[in-house]
């Protein structure tokens, strides 16, 4: 078996400047696997379970798990401990399977450091007092890096009407809102999904995310973006991927209001629905 002490990589990355987040609403770290679009599924696991290659072992909790559902760290030159959430940079890592809360209370104890010394086999170890907000700012900017490539391939539909349109007819797989968009337009998007899925009566609705509309926008380069949705199966697979592990990372948030768009993953294949290159956003009445 491997493990992070045997790990070794050759391409090269850059550190992020430390960001703190949002969580989602609902007061925990909602999982996009909690259940299924086409009916159900396994329940939510503690940690994201993506891909099913090789497996690293946390060196904090020492559980194993999938390496694409772990966070890498890695090693600068000069001994400074940098996030490495893509798992580019080179030479030995150190993999994570804890929460922000858990690995800040694990430095604040000198565990991480301890931890990280053993597994990078050196004693010269500098491990930044942000680590933690570094490593949040780096998943939040991979999950919606992958949402706005999902979104110039043609996989993700924006606007209410383009969304609902896409619900009703089944072929929607993933539903995402923005953190400030009003209960009422979620409300309306997931009844349209529980209807082209004939899932009328059920729990099955979108997922809040822990970001406002203008950091959406932002990220797909549209003006006033609220509601997103991936209407391509795989698409919605790979983005829950990232935002399964982004989520774990920064656990609940007490301080949001609760929601009743909690979290859907990737379903079974279904047709492709496109944007057109004018999609705008039309939520604000919903």
């Amino acid at each position: 078996m491997r493990t992070p002490n045997n790990d070794t990589r050759s391409v090269k990355t850059g550190a992020s400047p430390p960001a703190r987040g949002r969580g989602p609403r609902g007061g925990r770290a909602a999982s996009t696997s909690d259940s299924l679009a086409d009916g159900g599924g396994p329940p939510p696991s503690p940690l994201p379970q993506a891909g099913g290659g090789a497996t690293r072992t946390c060196i904090l909790s020492r559980e194993e798990a999938p390496r694409e559902g772990l966070i890498r760290l890695a090693l600068s030159p000069d001994g400074e401990v940098l996030p490495d959430v893509r798992a580019k940079a080179p030479g030995r890592g150190a993999w994570i399977a804890v929460n922000r809360a858990e690995l800040e209370a694990a430095q604040a104890k000198g565990k991480l450091k301890g931890a990280l010394s053993r597994s990078f086999k050196t004693g010269d170890v500098r491990v930044p007092e942000d680590l933690g907000a570094r490593i949040e700012v780096q998943l939040q900017r991979n999950t919606l890096d992958r949402l706005g490539l999902e979104f110039k391939a043609g996989h993700v539909a924006i606007g209410g009407d383009r969304i609902e349109n896409a619900a009703r007819s089944g072929q929607l797989h993933l539903l995402l809102h923005a953190s400030d968009a009003s209960e009422d337009g979620a409300r309306k998007l997931a009844q349209a999904w529980r209807v082209g899925t004939d899932r009328e009566g059920t729990d099955l609705k979108g997922l809040t995310l822990p970001v406002p509309r203008t950091i959406l926008s932002l990220a797909l380069g549209r003006e006033n973006v609220v509601h997103a949705g991936l209407t391509d199966a795989r698409a919605a697979k790979r983005v829950s991927d990232a935002l399964d592990r982004w989520l774990h990372f920064i656990g609940p948030d007490p301080g949001l209001e609760p929601c009743e768009t909690h979290s859907q993953g990737a379903s079974a294949h279904g047709n492709d629905v496109r944007p057109t290159e004018h999609d705008e956003e039309h939520t604000e009445g919903l």
